[in-house]
């Protein structure tokens, strides 16, 4: 399953919000330094889809606001 995810780092609070195309808009605390930013994304990711950070994997985006990810359900 592939989803379009926007971050938006150094957020007051986490939050995840679904578009109606699908694409999720995800508000993360941490800052966009060092990949702390993407390890709050995966791990916000594998606890909403209940599977474990290693199925989520980032396709592109990793410096980018804008990101492709791919979580493996199975």
């Amino acid at each position: 399953m592939k989803i379009k995810v926007k971050v938006q780092p150094n957020s007051k609070e986490q939050k995840i919000e679904e578009a109606a195309d699908g694409s999720l808009t995800v508000r993360l605390k941490s800052p966009p330094v060092d990949g702390k930013a993407n390890q709050e994304l995966i791990a916000l990711l594998a606890a909403r889809y209940n599977v474990a950070k290693s199925q989520i994997l980032l396709k592109s985006g990793l410096t980018s606001k804008n990101k492709l990810v791919e979580i493996n359900l199975e």
